[in-house]
Protein backbone atom coordinates (compact mmCIF):
# COMPACT_ATOMS: atom_id res chain seq x y z
CA UNK A 1 0.00 0.00 0.00
CA UNK A 2 2.71 2.49 0.95
CA UNK A 3 4.66 1.77 -2.24
CA UNK A 4 1.57 2.51 -4.29
CA UNK A 5 1.03 5.77 -2.40
CA UNK A 6 4.63 6.81 -3.09
CA UNK A 7 4.28 6.10 -6.81
CA UNK A 8 0.91 7.85 -7.00
CA UNK A 9 2.32 10.98 -5.35
CA UNK A 10 4.74 11.22 -8.31
CA UNK A 11 2.57 10.10 -11.19
CA UNK A 12 -0.77 11.72 -10.28
CA UNK A 13 0.50 15.31 -10.80
CA UNK A 14 2.85 14.15 -13.57
CA UNK A 15 0.13 12.33 -15.52
CA UNK A 16 -3.03 14.22 -14.61
CA UNK A 17 -1.22 17.52 -15.12
CA UNK A 18 -0.80 16.68 -18.79
CA UNK A 19 -4.55 16.15 -19.11
CA UNK A 20 -5.20 19.82 -18.28
CA UNK A 21 -3.75 20.78 -21.64
CA UNK A 22 -5.17 17.82 -23.57
CA UNK A 23 -8.75 18.20 -22.31
CA UNK A 24 -8.79 22.01 -22.47
CA UNK A 25 -10.99 22.67 -19.44
CA UNK A 26 -12.66 26.07 -18.85
CA UNK A 27 -11.08 28.31 -16.21
CA UNK A 28 -13.10 27.45 -13.09
CA UNK A 29 -13.28 23.65 -13.57
CA UNK A 30 -9.61 23.66 -14.51
CA UNK A 31 -8.64 25.47 -11.33
CA UNK A 32 -10.67 23.04 -9.20
CA UNK A 33 -9.18 20.08 -11.04
CA UNK A 34 -5.63 21.44 -10.76
CA UNK A 35 -5.91 22.14 -7.03
CA UNK A 36 -7.45 18.73 -6.42
CA UNK A 37 -4.56 17.00 -8.19
CA UNK A 38 -1.96 18.99 -6.25
CA UNK A 39 -3.67 18.48 -2.89
CA UNK A 40 -4.10 14.73 -3.45
CA UNK A 41 -0.40 14.43 -4.27
CA UNK A 42 0.52 16.43 -1.14
CA UNK A 43 -1.76 14.25 1.02
CA UNK A 44 -0.02 11.16 -0.34
CA UNK A 45 3.37 12.66 0.48
CA UNK A 46 2.32 13.31 4.08
CA UNK A 47 0.86 9.80 4.32
CA UNK A 48 4.17 8.29 3.16
CA UNK A 49 6.16 10.52 5.51
CA UNK A 50 4.03 9.36 8.44
CA UNK A 51 5.02 5.75 7.71
CA UNK A 52 8.70 6.46 8.33
CA UNK A 53 11.32 5.21 5.89
CA UNK A 54 10.21 3.25 2.82
CA UNK A 55 12.58 0.64 1.45
CA UNK A 56 13.79 0.72 -2.14
CA UNK A 57 11.50 -0.79 -4.75
CA UNK A 58 12.37 -1.05 -8.44
CA UNK A 59 9.82 0.08 -11.00
CA UNK A 60 11.90 -0.70 -14.10
CA UNK A 61 15.03 -2.86 -13.85
CA UNK A 62 17.78 -2.06 -16.34
CA UNK A 63 20.40 -4.32 -14.79
CA UNK A 64 20.93 -6.05 -11.47
CA UNK A 65 22.14 -2.84 -9.81
CA UNK A 66 20.66 -0.09 -11.95
CA UNK A 67 17.11 0.87 -12.89
CA UNK A 68 14.23 3.23 -12.15
CA UNK A 69 13.76 2.81 -8.41
CA UNK A 70 12.23 4.81 -5.57
CA UNK A 71 12.46 5.04 -1.78
CA UNK A 72 11.78 7.41 1.09
CA UNK A 73 14.46 8.12 3.64
CA UNK A 74 15.11 11.00 6.01
CA UNK A 75 16.42 13.50 3.46
CA UNK A 76 13.70 12.80 0.91
CA UNK A 77 11.14 13.20 3.71
CA UNK A 78 12.36 16.75 4.45
CA UNK A 79 12.42 17.86 0.82
CA UNK A 80 9.14 16.22 -0.21
CA UNK A 81 7.20 17.58 2.78
CA UNK A 82 8.51 21.05 2.03
CA UNK A 83 7.27 20.78 -1.57
CA UNK A 84 3.96 19.31 -0.38
CA UNK A 85 3.33 22.45 1.70
CA UNK A 86 4.51 25.03 -0.82
CA UNK A 87 3.04 23.69 -4.06
CA UNK A 88 -0.66 24.09 -3.17
CA UNK A 89 0.09 27.61 -1.87
CA UNK A 90 1.89 28.55 -5.08
CA UNK A 91 -0.89 27.04 -7.18
CA UNK A 92 -3.58 29.07 -5.41
CA UNK A 93 -1.57 32.24 -6.05
CA UNK A 94 -1.12 31.31 -9.72
CA UNK A 95 -4.89 31.09 -10.30
CA UNK A 96 -5.30 34.82 -9.78
CA UNK A 97 -1.95 35.92 -11.21
CA UNK A 98 -2.48 34.04 -14.49
CA UNK A 99 -6.21 34.84 -14.78
CA UNK A 100 -5.72 37.48 -17.47
CA UNK A 101 -2.82 35.76 -19.24
CA UNK A 102 -2.86 33.69 -22.42
CA UNK A 103 -2.39 29.92 -22.82
CA UNK A 104 -3.25 29.24 -19.18
CA UNK A 105 -4.23 25.60 -19.78
CA UNK A 106 -0.73 24.90 -21.11
CA UNK A 107 0.73 26.83 -18.17
CA UNK A 108 -1.09 24.86 -15.49
CA UNK A 109 -0.44 21.60 -17.31
CA UNK A 110 3.33 22.04 -17.12
CA UNK A 111 3.15 23.72 -13.70
CA UNK A 112 1.31 20.74 -12.17
CA UNK A 113 3.45 18.15 -13.94
CA UNK A 114 6.58 19.76 -12.53
CA UNK A 115 5.31 18.90 -9.04
CA UNK A 116 5.33 15.20 -9.86
CA UNK A 117 8.75 15.44 -11.48
CA UNK A 118 10.14 17.25 -8.41
CA UNK A 119 8.80 14.50 -6.16
CA UNK A 120 10.50 11.99 -8.46
CA UNK A 121 13.81 13.65 -7.59
CA UNK A 122 12.96 13.49 -3.88
CA UNK A 123 12.13 9.79 -3.94
CA UNK A 124 14.82 8.57 -6.36
CA UNK A 125 16.63 5.53 -4.95
CA UNK A 126 19.71 5.74 -7.16
CA UNK A 127 21.75 8.14 -9.24
CA UNK A 128 20.27 7.21 -12.60
CA UNK A 129 16.68 7.75 -11.41
CA UNK A 130 17.57 11.09 -9.83
CA UNK A 131 19.40 12.18 -12.99
CA UNK A 132 16.45 11.26 -15.23
CA UNK A 133 13.98 13.22 -13.13
CA UNK A 134 16.36 16.19 -12.89
CA UNK A 135 16.46 16.33 -16.68
CA UNK A 136 12.69 15.89 -16.90
CA UNK A 137 12.35 18.90 -14.62
CA UNK A 138 14.52 20.88 -17.04
CA UNK A 139 12.30 19.87 -19.97
CA UNK A 140 9.00 20.63 -18.23
CA UNK A 141 10.23 23.93 -16.77
CA UNK A 142 11.42 25.33 -20.10
CA UNK A 143 7.93 26.11 -21.53
CA UNK A 144 7.03 27.84 -18.26
CA UNK A 145 10.12 30.04 -18.35
CA UNK A 146 9.32 30.99 -21.95
CA UNK A 147 5.56 31.25 -21.38
CA UNK A 148 5.20 34.97 -22.21
CA UNK A 149 7.02 34.42 -25.54
CA UNK A 150 8.56 37.88 -25.53
CA UNK A 151 12.22 38.51 -26.33
CA UNK A 152 13.28 38.47 -22.67
CA UNK A 153 11.61 35.14 -21.88
CA UNK A 154 12.95 33.53 -25.06
CA UNK A 155 16.47 34.69 -24.26
CA UNK A 156 16.08 33.44 -20.68
CA UNK A 157 14.83 30.08 -21.94
CA UNK A 158 17.76 29.63 -24.32
CA UNK A 159 20.25 30.53 -21.61
CA UNK A 160 18.56 28.13 -19.19
CA UNK A 161 18.67 25.36 -21.80
CA UNK A 162 22.35 25.91 -22.61
CA UNK A 163 23.30 25.70 -18.94
CA UNK A 164 21.06 22.64 -18.52
CA UNK A 165 22.92 20.87 -21.32
CA UNK A 166 26.23 21.52 -19.55
CA UNK A 167 24.65 20.24 -16.35
CA UNK A 168 23.56 17.02 -18.08
CA UNK A 169 26.93 16.34 -19.72
CA UNK A 170 28.96 16.88 -16.52
CA UNK A 171 26.57 14.89 -14.34
CA UNK A 172 26.30 11.89 -16.64
CA UNK A 173 30.09 11.79 -17.03
CA UNK A 174 30.44 11.57 -13.25
CA UNK A 175 27.76 8.88 -13.05
CA UNK A 176 29.50 6.78 -15.71
CA UNK A 177 32.82 6.95 -13.85
CA UNK A 178 31.20 5.87 -10.58
CA UNK A 179 29.42 2.96 -12.23
CA UNK A 180 32.56 1.80 -14.05
CA UNK A 181 34.61 1.85 -10.83
CA UNK A 182 32.08 0.52 -8.32
CA UNK A 183 29.41 -1.18 -10.40
CA UNK A 184 26.76 0.53 -8.26
CA UNK A 185 24.56 3.61 -8.42
CA UNK A 186 22.19 3.00 -5.49
CA UNK A 187 22.02 5.41 -2.58
CA UNK A 188 23.36 4.11 0.71
CA UNK A 189 23.65 6.18 3.90
CA UNK A 190 27.34 6.76 4.55
CA UNK A 191 28.44 5.85 1.01
CA UNK A 192 28.47 2.82 -1.27
CA UNK A 193 30.90 -0.09 -1.23
CA UNK A 194 33.91 0.19 -3.50
CA UNK A 195 33.97 3.99 -3.59
CA UNK A 196 37.50 4.03 -2.16
CA UNK A 197 38.87 1.97 -5.06
CA UNK A 198 38.83 4.83 -7.57
CA UNK A 199 41.30 7.18 -5.87
CA UNK A 200 41.83 10.48 -7.68
CA UNK A 201 39.42 9.47 -10.44
CA UNK A 202 36.57 9.39 -7.93
CA UNK A 203 37.44 12.88 -6.69
CA UNK A 204 37.29 14.05 -10.30
CA UNK A 205 33.90 12.36 -10.74
CA UNK A 206 32.61 14.09 -7.59
CA UNK A 207 33.68 17.50 -8.90
CA UNK A 208 31.99 16.78 -12.23
CA UNK A 209 28.73 16.13 -10.43
CA UNK A 210 29.23 18.99 -7.98
CA UNK A 211 29.50 21.45 -10.86
CA UNK A 212 26.94 19.55 -12.96
CA UNK A 213 24.17 19.54 -10.37
CA UNK A 214 25.63 22.80 -9.06
CA UNK A 215 24.47 24.54 -12.24
CA UNK A 216 20.91 23.99 -11.03
CA UNK A 217 22.02 25.40 -7.66
CA UNK A 218 23.39 28.47 -9.50
CA UNK A 219 26.99 28.27 -8.28
CA UNK A 220 29.52 30.63 -9.86
CA UNK A 221 30.45 30.77 -12.67
CA UNK A 222 27.12 29.19 -13.74
CA UNK A 223 24.66 31.47 -11.94
CA UNK A 224 23.57 33.85 -14.71
CA UNK A 225 20.63 31.67 -15.80
CA UNK A 226 18.72 32.26 -12.56
CA UNK A 227 18.37 36.08 -12.63
CA UNK A 228 17.56 35.93 -16.35
CA UNK A 229 14.68 33.58 -15.53
CA UNK A 230 13.07 36.42 -13.58
CA UNK A 231 11.42 37.16 -16.94
CA UNK A 232 9.12 34.18 -16.28
CA UNK A 233 5.68 34.71 -14.66
CA UNK A 234 5.91 35.25 -10.89
CA UNK A 235 4.45 31.81 -9.93
CA UNK A 236 7.19 30.18 -12.00
CA UNK A 237 9.95 32.33 -10.51
CA UNK A 238 8.63 31.85 -6.98
CA UNK A 239 7.92 28.13 -6.84
CA UNK A 240 9.70 26.44 -9.73
CA UNK A 241 12.91 28.41 -10.23
CA UNK A 242 13.43 29.58 -6.64
CA UNK A 243 12.34 26.40 -4.82
CA UNK A 244 12.06 23.27 -6.95
CA UNK A 245 14.87 23.58 -9.51
CA UNK A 246 17.54 25.23 -7.38
CA UNK A 247 16.83 23.10 -4.31
CA UNK A 248 16.89 20.02 -6.55
CA UNK A 249 20.47 20.98 -7.41
CA UNK A 250 21.42 21.28 -3.74
CA UNK A 251 19.54 18.08 -2.91
CA UNK A 252 21.35 16.17 -5.68
CA UNK A 253 24.76 17.34 -4.46
CA UNK A 254 23.90 16.28 -0.90
CA UNK A 255 22.70 12.91 -2.20
CA UNK A 256 25.93 12.30 -4.09
CA UNK A 257 28.06 13.51 -1.17
CA UNK A 258 26.44 11.55 1.66
CA UNK A 259 24.83 8.57 -0.11
CA UNK A 260 27.40 7.74 -2.80
CA UNK A 261 30.72 8.95 -1.38
CA UNK A 262 30.13 9.40 2.34
CA UNK A 263 31.11 12.31 4.57
CA UNK A 264 34.19 10.54 5.97
CA UNK A 265 35.56 9.83 2.49
CA UNK A 266 35.26 13.45 1.26
CA UNK A 267 36.32 15.23 4.45
CA UNK A 268 39.64 17.10 4.10
CA UNK A 269 40.02 16.24 0.41
CA UNK A 270 40.66 18.52 -2.54
CA UNK A 271 37.00 18.03 -3.49
CA UNK A 272 35.83 19.46 -0.18
CA UNK A 273 38.17 22.45 -0.42
CA UNK A 274 37.12 23.29 -3.97
CA UNK A 275 33.43 22.95 -3.06
CA UNK A 276 33.73 25.24 -0.02
CA UNK A 277 35.69 27.85 -1.98
CA UNK A 278 33.06 27.87 -4.73
CA UNK A 279 30.27 28.10 -2.13
CA UNK A 280 31.98 31.02 -0.35
CA UNK A 281 32.56 32.87 -3.64
CA UNK A 282 28.93 32.36 -4.66
CA UNK A 283 27.62 33.56 -1.30
CA UNK A 284 29.59 36.79 -1.60
CA UNK A 285 29.06 37.34 -5.32
CA UNK A 286 25.29 36.81 -5.14
CA UNK A 287 24.87 39.22 -2.23
CA UNK A 288 26.89 42.00 -3.85
CA UNK A 289 25.10 41.60 -7.19
CA UNK A 290 21.73 41.67 -5.41
CA UNK A 291 22.72 44.97 -3.79
CA UNK A 292 23.62 46.41 -7.20
CA UNK A 293 20.44 45.17 -8.95
CA UNK A 294 17.50 47.55 -9.30
CA UNK A 295 14.97 45.20 -10.88
CA UNK A 296 12.90 43.77 -8.01
CA UNK A 297 12.67 40.17 -9.20
CA UNK A 298 16.27 40.05 -10.42
CA UNK A 299 17.43 41.37 -7.03
CA UNK A 300 15.58 38.53 -5.33
CA UNK A 301 17.03 36.05 -7.82
CA UNK A 302 20.59 37.17 -7.05
CA UNK A 303 19.73 36.89 -3.36
CA UNK A 304 18.77 33.29 -4.07
CA UNK A 305 22.12 32.68 -5.79
CA UNK A 306 23.81 33.76 -2.56
CA UNK A 307 21.56 31.84 -0.18
CA UNK A 308 21.70 28.55 -2.07
CA UNK A 309 25.41 28.37 -1.41
CA UNK A 310 24.74 28.76 2.32
CA UNK A 311 23.18 25.31 1.93
CA UNK A 312 26.13 23.96 -0.05
CA UNK A 313 28.65 25.43 2.39
CA UNK A 314 27.00 23.71 5.35
CA UNK A 315 26.68 20.40 3.52
CA UNK A 316 30.28 20.49 2.29
CA UNK A 317 31.63 20.83 5.84
CA UNK A 318 30.71 17.14 6.18
CA UNK A 319 29.81 17.42 9.86
CA UNK A 320 26.44 16.75 11.55
CA UNK A 321 26.10 20.39 12.58
CA UNK A 322 26.96 21.62 9.10
CA UNK A 323 24.38 19.38 7.43
CA UNK A 324 21.80 20.37 10.05
CA UNK A 325 22.38 24.06 9.26
CA UNK A 326 22.22 23.31 5.53
CA UNK A 327 18.83 21.60 5.78
CA UNK A 328 17.49 24.28 8.10
CA UNK A 329 18.51 26.95 5.62
CA UNK A 330 16.97 25.07 2.67
CA UNK A 331 13.67 24.84 4.54
CA UNK A 332 13.62 28.42 5.84
CA UNK A 333 15.00 30.05 2.71
CA UNK A 334 12.44 28.27 0.51
CA UNK A 335 9.56 29.66 2.57
CA UNK A 336 11.11 33.12 2.76
CA UNK A 337 12.01 33.41 -0.90
CA UNK A 338 8.74 32.10 -2.30
CA UNK A 339 6.95 34.72 -0.17
CA UNK A 340 9.19 37.52 -1.42
CA UNK A 341 8.74 36.48 -5.04
CA UNK A 342 4.98 36.26 -4.63
CA UNK A 343 5.08 39.78 -3.17
CA UNK A 344 7.14 40.96 -6.14
CA UNK A 345 4.57 39.41 -8.45
CA UNK A 346 1.74 41.14 -6.58
CA UNK A 347 3.49 44.52 -6.87
CA UNK A 348 3.88 43.97 -10.61
CA UNK A 349 0.32 42.66 -11.00
CA UNK A 350 -1.34 45.48 -9.05
CA UNK A 351 0.93 48.48 -9.64
CA UNK A 352 3.14 47.56 -12.59
CA UNK A 353 6.18 47.92 -10.30
CA UNK A 354 9.21 46.19 -11.80
CA UNK A 355 12.07 48.22 -10.31
CA UNK A 356 12.67 48.92 -6.63
CA UNK A 357 12.17 52.68 -7.11
CA UNK A 358 8.61 51.96 -8.29
CA UNK A 359 7.77 50.40 -4.91
CA UNK A 360 7.61 53.79 -3.18
CA UNK A 361 4.45 54.23 -1.15
CA UNK A 362 3.07 50.77 -1.86
CA UNK A 363 3.38 49.74 1.79
CA UNK A 364 0.40 51.91 2.66
CA UNK A 365 -1.64 50.90 -0.41
CA UNK A 366 -0.91 47.14 -0.20
CA UNK A 367 -0.69 46.49 3.57
CA UNK A 368 -1.10 42.68 3.44
CA UNK A 369 1.47 42.22 0.68
CA UNK A 370 4.09 44.45 2.22
CA UNK A 371 3.31 43.41 5.79
CA UNK A 372 4.21 39.85 4.80
CA UNK A 373 7.23 41.11 2.87
CA UNK A 374 8.51 42.98 5.92
CA UNK A 375 8.26 39.97 8.24
CA UNK A 376 9.99 37.72 5.73
CA UNK A 377 12.65 40.35 4.98
CA UNK A 378 13.66 40.47 8.64
CA UNK A 379 13.83 36.68 8.69
CA UNK A 380 15.99 36.64 5.55
CA UNK A 381 18.46 39.04 7.16
CA UNK A 382 18.62 36.77 10.19
CA UNK A 383 17.08 39.01 12.82
CA UNK A 384 16.44 36.93 15.98
CA UNK A 385 14.22 35.26 16.95
CA UNK A 386 12.99 34.69 13.38
CA UNK A 387 13.92 31.41 11.74
CA UNK A 388 16.58 32.80 9.39
CA UNK A 389 18.74 33.57 12.41
CA UNK A 390 18.91 29.94 13.53
CA UNK A 391 20.11 28.45 10.24
CA UNK A 392 22.85 31.09 9.97
CA UNK A 393 23.81 30.46 13.59
CA UNK A 394 24.23 26.72 13.05
CA UNK A 395 26.16 27.26 9.82
CA UNK A 396 28.55 29.69 11.50
CA UNK A 397 28.99 27.47 14.55
CA UNK A 398 29.61 24.45 12.31
CA UNK A 399 32.31 26.36 10.43
CA UNK A 400 34.01 27.31 13.69
CA UNK A 401 33.79 23.70 14.84
CA UNK A 402 35.67 22.49 11.73
CA UNK A 403 38.25 25.24 12.28
CA UNK A 404 40.06 25.22 8.93
CA UNK A 405 41.02 28.13 6.69
CA UNK A 406 38.32 27.03 4.26
CA UNK A 407 35.57 26.84 6.88
CA UNK A 408 36.48 30.32 8.14
CA UNK A 409 36.35 31.55 4.56
CA UNK A 410 32.72 30.41 4.45
CA UNK A 411 31.94 32.17 7.75
CA UNK A 412 33.43 35.40 6.38
CA UNK A 413 31.30 35.05 3.25
CA UNK A 414 28.14 34.59 5.35
CA UNK A 415 28.94 37.71 7.40
CA UNK A 416 29.54 39.78 4.25
CA UNK A 417 26.37 38.41 2.69
CA UNK A 418 24.32 39.20 5.80
CA UNK A 419 25.46 42.83 5.67
CA UNK A 420 24.54 43.23 2.01
CA UNK A 421 21.26 41.36 2.57
CA UNK A 422 20.27 43.91 5.22
CA UNK A 423 21.12 46.74 2.82
CA UNK A 424 19.32 45.47 -0.28
CA UNK A 425 16.24 44.04 1.44
CA UNK A 426 15.66 46.96 3.84
CA UNK A 427 15.99 49.31 0.87
CA UNK A 428 12.78 47.74 -0.45
CA UNK A 429 10.96 47.99 2.88
CA UNK A 430 12.00 51.61 3.45
CA UNK A 431 10.92 52.70 -0.03
CA UNK A 432 7.56 50.99 0.39
CA UNK A 433 6.74 52.64 3.75
CA UNK A 434 8.77 55.85 3.70
CA UNK A 435 8.69 57.23 0.15
CA UNK A 436 9.59 60.74 1.24
CA UNK A 437 7.52 63.76 2.28
CA UNK A 438 7.18 64.98 -1.30
CA UNK A 439 5.86 61.69 -2.64
CA UNK A 440 2.61 62.04 -4.60
CA UNK A 441 0.20 59.30 -3.48
CA UNK A 442 -2.27 60.25 -6.19
CA UNK A 443 -0.02 58.42 -8.68
CA UNK A 444 -0.93 55.14 -6.97
CA UNK A 445 -4.40 56.15 -5.83
CA UNK A 446 -6.14 53.07 -7.25
CA UNK A 447 -3.55 50.51 -6.14
CA UNK A 448 -4.64 47.96 -3.55
CA UNK A 449 -3.86 44.44 -2.36
CA UNK A 450 -4.73 41.72 -4.87
CA UNK A 451 -7.56 39.19 -4.68
CA UNK A 452 -7.70 36.69 -1.79
CA UNK A 453 -6.17 33.97 -3.95
CA UNK A 454 -2.95 35.98 -3.87
CA UNK A 455 -3.14 37.45 -0.36
CA UNK A 456 -4.00 34.20 1.46
CA UNK A 457 -0.64 32.67 0.44
CA UNK A 458 1.16 35.72 1.93
CA UNK A 459 -0.68 35.30 5.20
CA UNK A 460 -0.17 31.53 5.40
CA UNK A 461 3.54 31.71 4.58
CA UNK A 462 4.15 34.53 7.08
CA UNK A 463 2.39 32.54 9.80
CA UNK A 464 4.43 29.48 8.85
CA UNK A 465 7.66 31.49 9.11
CA UNK A 466 6.70 32.67 12.60
CA UNK A 467 5.66 29.16 13.70
CA UNK A 468 8.97 27.71 12.52
CA UNK A 469 10.71 30.41 14.53
CA UNK A 470 8.81 29.39 17.66
CA UNK A 471 9.36 25.64 17.34
CA UNK A 472 13.11 25.46 16.77
CA UNK A 473 13.61 22.54 19.15
CA UNK A 474 11.12 20.42 17.22
CA UNK A 475 12.68 21.37 13.87
CA UNK A 476 16.11 20.52 15.24
CA UNK A 477 14.93 17.13 16.45
CA UNK A 478 13.08 16.32 13.22
CA UNK A 479 16.02 17.14 10.93
CA UNK A 480 18.49 15.39 13.24
CA UNK A 481 16.36 12.24 13.16
CA UNK A 482 16.34 12.39 9.36
CA UNK A 483 20.16 12.42 9.30
CA UNK A 484 20.59 9.08 11.08
CA UNK A 485 23.30 6.86 9.61
CA UNK A 486 25.10 9.56 7.64
CA UNK A 487 28.04 10.00 10.04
Amino acid sequence: MVYIALLLSIFIPFGFGDLIFLIGLPKRPRNIYCMAVVCVASALVFFCAAQGSIDTFTLIGVSERAGIAFRMDGLSKIFSCMLAVLWPVGTLYAFEYMSSKERTNAFFSFYTSCYGVSLGICFAANLITMFIFCELLTIFALPLIMHTRDSHSKQAGMRYLSFALMDAVASIAGIIIIYEVTGRLDFNAGGIEGIHAGGTLMIFAFLLMFFGFGIKAAVVPFSSWLPSDAAAPAPVSALLNEVAIVNAGCFAIIRVSYYIYGAHYLFDTAAQKVAIIIAALTITYGAIKAWQERNFKRRLAMSTVSNLSYILYGAMLFTPLGLLGAWMHMLYHSIMKITLFLAAGAALHQAGAENTDQLKGLGRKMPITFGALTIISLALIGVPPLCGFYSKYFLGFAGMQVGTVYSYLGIAAILISTFFTAVYILDIVIKAYFPGKDFDYTAIENVKDPDWKMTVPFILLSILCILLSLFQREIYQFITSCMQGLF
